[in-house]
């Protein structure tokens, strides 16, 4: 596996090797001794999301009491992948790093605790799989809203599909519990 650092300190990108023949590819998606030596990290609970319909988003999320570091793989499908650097005190503060995951390209994203993470769905039928770091407590589950002018992201669409939830999620000004990492 290759670990490529992205411009926000922590996030990366990870290639994996692809073994490919007539009958179609082989590729190992996770082995914990390579994230444990080169991530520092261990992963406690594994997620899958399917989303049938395209502009879906979901995010931008985070937890303060249990933060979560994050592994995201596209098993089917397409996603634009967006981490927000919450960490205060933090040089790229309010910044995101953006980067398209699918079942095509096999990339593999990693964002560590402190990120915000939200992602728009670019194919029907699409399944998202993501370890965690940590286990999912929904009484430190925080969020952003998917448009927030301070943070300017260009998902690419102005009307997307959310839950009830994300529709009513706060600005980044408007955040009290951000993370100190």
């Amino acid at each position: 596996m290759l670990f490529e650092k992205q411009e926000l300190e922590g996030v990366y990108i990870i290639r994996p090797e692809i073994f490919q023949d007539d009958r179609g590819y082989f590729f190992e998606s996770f082995r914990q001794s390579n994230f444990s030596e080169k991530l520092n990290c261990n992963f406690v609970q594994d997620n899958e999301v399917y989303s049938k319909n395209i502009n879906i988003i979901r995010g931008l999320h985070y937890q303060i009491k249990n933060a979560q570091g994050k592994l995201i793989y596209v098993v089917s499908g397409e996603i634009k992948d967006v981490a927000v650097d919450l960490r205060i005190g933090s040089k790229t503060f309010g910044k995101f790093f953006s980067v398209i995951l699918s079942s095509h390209n096999h990339k593999i994203l990693f964002i560590p605790k402190g990120f915000a993470h939200g992602y728009l769905v670019l194919k029907e039928n699409t399944i998202v799989h993501y370890k965690c770091t940590d286990y999912y407590n929904s009484n430190s589950e925080y969020g952003i809203k998917w448009n927030d002018p301070d943070i300017n992201i260009d998902w690419g669409i102005s009307d997307p599909i959310l839950s009830e939830k994300d529709k009513i999620l706060p600005s980044l000004k408007m955040q009290t519990n951000l993370p100190k990492f």
